[in-house]
């Protein structure tokens, strides 16, 4: 019997999703549990597997469209099954037609408007005979009327004509554009101003990606709304460096610097639990165990995938986790579950022989750890010279969730276990 695969709800309170592929093909059987559509969500790529054995009778949705959370995707049959009236089927199932390019006269084009001068209002389009039904996301129509636009100002490019984000995104950028004052004539010159570069003079443009534009906005946005301050320390790391190499010796997973730091982390939250908190609106969060986002340079962008419970796992464990995070990432099969949760970052560029860099706040964290390169350094000891390895830890702290004398507190405790390394084993 023929039934519906719709767009899950991948994401808590996501409102549409990118089908970026389709994994297998129509009239292709599939068993429970493989993996049968790649969704694209703001943060990461997640496998959809199948509820069942059946096979694709037709696709309504093709790759790289914009589908609205619970709307078809395809029609689902038993293997084997023929259906000799698809569109039958489809009415039946409550789908008057597939999600295909609407007739004519509903996609018709649609004139470039009037340019329209700064400072005035763009008037709605009257309707012609009777009013244009308009399809639009939840998501979208709030995008729009922050912007202060309408429905009706925006071409919608999805099924049936649909306004998706991507449409919002254009109609907003081509609508601030419009605002700008022209720029003031050049005064007359024997010299011709150089001509606006286009594709092909020295530089190519690359589209950006829905991840992309994700990051571009979190960060954009937790930098323009979180008070961030910083701290800064410096751990001896001679005893660390020798506890990891003995590590290595006896684990089956190779330990790096970074995840010892992510474990002192958690023994540091453990100490200092007030700082295991996030901000909300209403009331301040605390959480009972310590889960951290790693931060993660896959082939696909920047992700940060979450550790849980970090406050009871062994050292050997946390690589582990680590390392089938960043495989999954290159892969495309993080889940939108890997990637929510904790309360607090930490990325490292001290493989690419950075000493020091602060970072933005994650949000929803707290805050995030910034880990630079151990170097040997001359450091002073009971009035003598000597030299010691030593690593530069800049933390980016959400002044509304933890004051500076709680976060100095918290430096010191992820310190002093650095510094003690044998505290991550105990």
């Amino acid at each position: 019997m023929a039934t519906l695969l719709r767009m899950p709800e991948v994401a808590a309170g996501a409102t549409e999703a990118v089908l970026s592929e389709w994994l297998v093909k129509e009239n292709d059987p599939f068993r429970s549990g493989d993996p049968i559509a790649l969704i694209e969500t703001d943060k990461a790529s997640v496998e959809l597997a199948a509820e069942e054995d059946a096979t694709i009778l037709r696709a309504l949705v093709s790759a790289g469209t914009s589908v609205e959370v619970g709307s078809p995707m395809a029609v689902l049959g038993a293997e084997g099954e023929e259906v000799d009236d698809l569109d039958r089927v489809l009415a039946g199932l409550g789908v008057a037609e597939t999600p295909a390019p609407a007739p004519a006269p509903a996609r018709r084009e649609v004139p470039e408007p009037e340019p329209v001068p700064a400072g005035r209002e763009v008037p709605e389009p009257a309707p012609a005979g009777s009013a244009r039904r308009v399809f639009i996301s939840p998501l979208a129509r709030k995008l729009l009327k922050e912007a202060g636009l309408t429905p009706q100002q925006v071409p919608g490019t999805g099924p049936n004509g649909r306004i998706v984000r991507r449409d919002v995104d254009l109609a907003i950028a081509a609508a601030r554009q419009q605002a700008s004052p022209p720029p003031a004539p050049a005064a007359p010159s024997s010299a011709t101003a150089p001509a606006e570069p286009v594709a092909g003079d020295g530089f190519q443009e690359i589209p950006h990606s829905r991840p992309r534009r994700a990051i571009a906005a979190r960060l954009t946005e937790s930098k323009r709304t979180v008070p961030h301050f910083y701290l800064k320390r410096t751990a001896g790391v001679d005893a660390l460096l020798a506890l990891r190499q003995r590590l290595n010796e006896v684990s089956a997973t190779r330990i790096s610097v970074n995840d010892l730091v992510l474990r002192a982390v958690a023994l540091a939250h453990q100490e200092v639990p007030e700082a295991n908190v996030v901000w909300t609106d209403d009331a301040l969060r605390r959480f009972d165990s310590v889960d951290i986002a790693v931060a993660i340079a896959s082939e696909r962008g920047l992700v940060t995938p979450v550790l849980r419970g970090v406050e009871k796992t062994a050292p050997s464990a946390v690589a582990a986790q680590v390392r089938t995070f960043a495989r999954q990432a290159d892969e495309g099969t993080l889940r939108q579950g890997d990637l929510e949760g904790g309360s607090i970052s930490v990325t490292n560029l001290g493989m690419y022989g950075v000493e020091e860099f602060s970072a933005i706040i994650n949000p929803p964290h707290s805050a995030i750890l910034a880990v630079g390169a151990a170097a040997k350094v001359p450091v002073v000891t009971d009035g003598a010279v000597g030299i010691a390895t030593q690593l530069t830890l800049v933390l980016s702290v959400d002044h509304r969730a933890i004051d500076g004398a709680l976060a100095a507190r918290w430096m010191a405790a992820l310190v002093r276990t650095l510094e003690e390394p044998l505290r991550l084993v105990a």
